[in-house]
Parts: structure tokens; C-alpha cells; sequence
């Protein structure tokens, strides 16, 4: 008696994901690309460092070398122990449109990374900022070109990709690229749809006004995390908010090395999610769901024999849809090889996120280090 209850629950969550691929994701991944041309804006490129002395060492001349005319670059030190400060110094004194904001600590926002980057926004020139990680690069010279040449009287939100580097033959590596692809879909399909619901810190633009018409991070500034994602949840829309997604507006950052460094990282951004708008909750929650129950009921009902020759024509058809919009959206963010496991990373994924839930429901994520 109740496996025909099942059969009709896995054809309804079949419905559910394939709805999700052909009218949300799709928006992204069949995008055409823009073709804006590049705009001579003076913007600021901000990176907030906290003990990122050999990140900066190595990631920032590839910031210096942009190809843009008028740019400077706002070094915020959030109370490094380490060398981070010298570092800077030394960048600064060779190229004079670097910025530095020595930040101190302050006990009523200690360890709040919005604290550091409220005052390195404050202290920018420009009234366009570029936010990029200490510990990232832009995969080409014309990262600022393309990412601001979105700006324009309507767009004051630029959401930009920011990737992971690849690892040969490494499980992890492919997993956290995957999963990372898989967020990135989401946001800038809801992005087309309308619905700007987040952005990465390693690659958003926007206008220095939007900050100070949100009172900068006010409403959340008792969250350690939240500068990029929630920040965009609460002020971007559809009318002021665009996607750049061009192969040389992509930042690559090194992937987590390890499982434990992964958790502790997603544990943060799972965390940070459920301050989003309910909406937003709602919609990455369903998607969520339907993935986790289309997969029980179609192996419990595989189990059985059950019906299992339209079970199996389901899931080839949930499959191949799945796969052409993924497959295009991979090749937009130049990740082709990560196509042929798509089915099991989706699998491992389902689980692993279950588990940061449950771990989350225990025990608070570790923040801004």
C-alpha cells in the first residue's frame, strides 16, 4: 500500500527538480554573454586581510597588473599578528595608488570582519568598490574592466563569479569545485530570474552609495559573517543588480585542502543563510528537499521492482535535462570535466549538507578567523 503513495511522490519531486532546471537554472546557463564595453570609472579594489602575509605576497601583484587606467587599492590589515602590515608597507611604497587602513581591534566588534571593512569603505576614494579576497586572484588582467563595466545609473550591484583552482586527482578538490559551481548557478539564475538573493566576496561590485543608504552592515553586524551574502540579500534587486560571468572576470582562490577546513567553512556559510529572506529560505530549502526525497523514493521503489520501468524512464529524463543545463552552465564557468560525475557529486552533496545541518544544530560554526 504505500509504495504507489511513493511512486506518486517521486513523480512529484521529479516535477519539482525539473521545474527548478528548466525555469530557474536555465536562466543562467542558456545567458547570453554581454557584450557591454568597458567603461574608464575610477573604482577601488578592497581586500580586507587578516594574517595574509603570504597570501598577499603572492596574490597581489596580479591585482597591481590590471589593465585599467584609474584604480587604487584599499588594503584593510583587521589586527594581523603576523606580517601583513609590512607586507602592505612595502607594496604601498612601490606603487602609490595603494591605500592602507590599519585596523585595530575594537572590543565592542572584535573579530567582525564588517567592523575592518566598514572603515575600509569609508576610507575609499571612489564611489565604486571591487571586493576580492586576500587569498584570491582574477584569472586574467581585465577583471576590473569586466566586472565594472556593468555600473551605469540603474545597475549598482555587480555579482561576479569567484572559482576554486584544480587540484589533479583529487576527490576533495573536484567536490568543493563542484559544489561551489552548484551555488554559483543558483545565485545567478535567481539573479536573471529577478530575485539577487547573494553574492561572493571574492568577486562583487557596487556602488559606495548602496552601502551607506543600507547604514553598511548595521542591520547584521551582530553576525560575524554575512559581508557579501547577507548584505546583498537585504539591499539588491532586480532592478539594481546584474551578473558578469565572462571568463576574465573569474577569481580563483586554493580549495580547502581537507575535509575538516571544508566543513568548518560551509558549517559558516550555511549558518549565515538562514538570516536570508524567507523566500529565499523557501525556494534553496524546496530545491533542497526535492533532491534529498527524489532520491530515497527512487531507490526505495528500485528496491521493490516497483513500477520500475517508468521509474527509470523518470530518472532518465530528470538525468539528461539536468545534464544540458548543467553542461552549459559548467562551460560558462570553464569547469567541462566536472560533468562526467555531476550524478555522484549531487549524491555526496545531499549527504554532506545534511550533516553540516545536524552539526549546526549542535554546536556554532567557527567565524573571521
Amino acid at each position: 500500500m504505500l509504495l504507489p503513495f511513493l511512486l506518486y511522490g517521486f513523480i512529484a519531486f521529479s516535477s519539482i527538480l525539473i521545474v527548478y532546471y528548466l525555469f530557474v537554472f536555465s536562466q543562467f546557463s542558456f545567458a547570453k554573454k554581454n557584450e557591454k564595453k568597458a567603461q574608464k570609472l575610477p573604482i577601488s579594489v578592497i581586500i580586507c586581510a587578516k594574517n595574509e602575509a603570504e597570501n598577499l605576497t603572492h596574490f597581489l601583484p596580479h591585482i597591481i597588473q590590471q589593465e585599467y587606467e584609474n584604480f587604487e587599492i584599499v588594503l584593510i590589515n583587521d589586527a594581523s599578528i603576523d606580517n601583513t602590515l609590512t607586507v602592505m608597507e612595502r607594496f604601498a611604497s612601490q606603487h602609490p595608488n595603494i591605500k592602507i587602513v590599519d585596523v585595530a581591534n575594537n572590543e565592542a566588534f572584535w573579530g567582525n570582519k564588517k567592523y575592518a571593512l566598514t572603515l575600509g569603505i569609508k576610507a575609499a576614494t571612489n564611489d565604486y568598490l571591487l571586493f576580492i579576497d586576500a587569498d584570491c586572484k582574477p584569472v586574467s588582467n581585465k577583471w576590473i574592466q569586466k566586472m565594472s563595466r556593468h555600473f551605469s545609473a540603474k545597475n549598482k550591484f555587480v555579482l561576479g563569479y569567484g572559482g576554486y583552482q584544480k587540484t589533479k586527482n583529487s576527490l576533495l578538490n573536484a567536490l568543493v569545485r563542484f559544489e561551489t559551481i552548484q551555488t554559483a548557478i543558483q545565485y545567478f539564475s535567481y539573479a536573471k530570474c529577478g530575485n539577487p538573493y547573494m553574492g561572493v566576496g571574492r568577486n562583487l561590485a557596487y556602488h559606495k552609495s548602496e552601502f551607506f543608504n543600507a547604514n553598511g552592515f548595521i542591520r547584521h553586524m551582530h553576525i560575524r559573517s554575512g559581508d557579501d551574502d547577507l548584505f546583498i540579500n537585504e539591499n539588491a534587486t532586480g532592478k539594481n543588480t546584474t551578473i558578469e560571468f565572462s571568463t576574465d572576470s573569474h577569481t580563483l582562490s586554493p580549495a580547502p585542502k581537507n575535509f575538516k577546513t571544508w566543513i568548518a567553512q560551509k558549517r559558516r556559510h550555511i549558518s549565515t543563510a538562514k538570516h536570508y529572506h524567507f523566500k529565499d529560505q523557501f525556494f534553496l530549502v524546496a530545491f533542497y528537499i526535492a533532491q534529498v526525497l527524489f532520491w530515497v523514493t527512487a531507490i526505495i521503489l528500485l528496491s521493490f521492482s516497483y513500477q520500475w520501468q517508468l521509474v527509470t524512464i523518470i530518472i532518465g529524463i530528470k538525468l539528461a535535462i539536468q545534464y544540458v543545463v548543467y553542461g552549459y552552465a559548467l562551460k560558462k564557468l570553464n569547469e567541462q570535466n566536472l560533468i562526467i560525475m555531476l550524478t555522484f557529486f549531487e549524491i555526496l552533496l545531499i549527504v554532506f549538507q545534511m550533516f553540516i545541518f545536524i552539526k549546526n544544530s549542535f554546536s556554532k560554526p567557527i567565524h573571521w578567523k
